[in-house]
């Protein structure tokens, strides 16, 4: 009987502790069974609380200052072109629309992985040129079948040729996709102006891990709190990435490794600030095609931080022998697979 009381006791001045520790808001961690009491969690899972803590074992936590209110996700499509600047097919060789559906669905499917999302505003729009009504009735349908709103914007590219330039960096003359495209880029900074906080440009051919949206916005708040600032933040882990030898910084996230890179396409997150900040030089990728197009970004990230994750987070469905897409040590099949529609 009085090792049983004992026992009892022991268990009792354990739930006490627990309690005073998560009113303190302090963490404690029960390394017999890998388990974090204070929590309700076991190591393995996301220790962080977006908006007040970021905690990664062993190096304890980051003091969340930098707080985030709200997430707008914009995606640019056209499902009519195949290839913008490349002839050679894309990995999977499907039509174009299956690609674009599948990117989708896989954001949809990171959010909806994702609690803390649910805490905060986050807006889903697209923005898309002659994608068909029938394709565009499979994007309407696969967000209305996980209950999720949707702005669904038709792109006016008449409304930016004028302000195009029609010769290029080289010389050549500007090919109608492109302005197409740099319309596309342009009408989604311009929807961005409305946002409150945080950004996620898209193009609609990246495929993003299940865990892609929860890994970035904790990692935003984390390293903006350490560094006071914003950041940009690529979801990407591109090939041409390592076709240079250049030095770099690398930065703990929530669950990832990431590193300052000083170049990404046109798939970034950042915040309203930063839009603001960098209007002109954001908009001149809309009004001059640079050589190469993205040029505008890069000079930027010599001024600012700019982070891509170790290993990646979204894959860039390019032909798969591009330097521009398929990132390195990645079951590409496999995330292809999981985000087919039925």
């Amino acid at each position: 009987m009085k090792e049983i009381k004992n026992s009892n006791d022991k268990n009792f001045l354990k739930k006490v502790f627990i309690k005073l520790c998560r009113i303190f808001g302090y963490e404690i961690i029960d390394q017999n069974n890998f388990s974090v009491p204070s929590l309700d969690k076991n190591i393995g899972e996301n220790l962080s609380i977006l908006g007040k803590k970021s905690i990664n074992l062993p190096l304890g936590e980051v003091k969340i200052t930098r707080k985030i209110k709200s997430l707008d996700i914009i995606f640019r499509t056209c499902m009519s072109v195949k290839m913008l600047t490349q002839n050679k097919k894309r990995v999977f060789e499907e039509n174009k629309s299956e690609y674009t559906i599948r990117s989708i669905n896989s954001v949809i499917k990171s959010y909806l992985n994702c609690d803390a999302l649910k805490e905060i505003e986050v807006n889903f729009k697209i923005i898309d040129h002659n994608s068909g009504s029938d394709n565009l009735d499979k994007i309407k349908n696969l967000f209305k079948k996980n209950n999720l709103k949707m702005e669904l914007l038709d792109l006016d590219v008449n409304k930016f040729k004028e302000k195009i330039h029609k010769t290029n960096e080289e010389q050549k003359q500007v090919t109608l996709n492109q302005m197409s495209n740099m319309s596309n880029i342009h009408q989604s900074l311009l929807e961005s102006k409305n946002s409150k906080d945080l950004i996620y440009f898209i193009e609609d051919d990246y495929l993003h891990n299940l865990n892609s949206l929860e890994e970035m916005i904790f990692t935003y708040e984390r390293i903006a709190s350490q560094i006071n600032g914003e950041l940009f933040i690529c979801s990407t882990d591109y090939p041409y990435l390592y076709n240079k030898l250049d030095s770099t910084n690398i930065f703990l996230g929530n669950n990832y490794h990431w590193r300052r890179v000083d170049e990404t396409l046109c798939s970034f997150l950042t915040s309203k600030k930063m839009i603001d900040k960098y209007w002109g030089e954001l908009v001149s990728m809309c009004e001059y095609e640079h050589y190469p197009f993205e040029k505008p970004l890069h000079n930027i990230f010599k001024k600012e931080l700019c982070i891509s994750p170790i290993p990646t987070l979204s894959i860039h469905c390019t032909n798969i022998n591009s330097i521009y897409g398929l990132s390195p040590n990645i079951n590409w099949k496999k995330i292809w697979d999981e985000n087919k529609i039925d």
